[in-house]
């Protein structure tokens, strides 16, 4: 992985976390209704469908977060924590939605943040194994 591809992956992150932000805190019940619409179509059960509240507070900044800390490792290739930090966040992400749809319910959305989420922390994992080793 290249420098310019470190920072290009680290800035479409940051734009795509912030996107992701927003859409949960302006249309969160209506994100939820389209899993829900998905899940039935794939006889899966539908959640609860709750768009606003605390959890959007914690969603939203949860996303602010992984933002700021993409942003800053475009900002600042060369120092590893960023990433590290990202990649703990987006595995414990995935962790907890693959326990939640094993041990709680099977619903698509826990099932889909494990597969996103888990993907996006393996990339963090590479990025922050590239960061640290100087190879930018």
């Amino acid at each position: 992985m290249t420098l310019q591809t470190y920072k290009f992956i680290s800035l479409s992150l940051a734009v795509i976390f912030g996107a992701v932000g927003l859409a949960f805190l302006f249309f969160g019940a209506p994100i939820l209704e389209v899993f829900n619409a998905i899940s039935a179509s794939v006889g899966m059960k539908e959640g609860l469908v709750v768009g606003t509240g605390f959890y959007v507070v914690l969603a939203v900044a949860y996303m602010y977060l992984v933002a700021l800390l993409a942003y800053l490792m475009y900002r600042n290739p060369e120092r590893h924590e960023y990433p590290f930090l990202l990649m703990n966040g987006k595995l414990a992400s995935a962790v907890i939605s693959f326990g939640l749809f094993l041990a709680v319910q099977p619903l698509l959305i826990y099932l889909a943040n494990g597969v996103i989420d888990g993907s996006i922390g393996v990339l963090a994992m590479m990025m922050y194994r590239r960061a640290k080793r100087g190879h930018l």
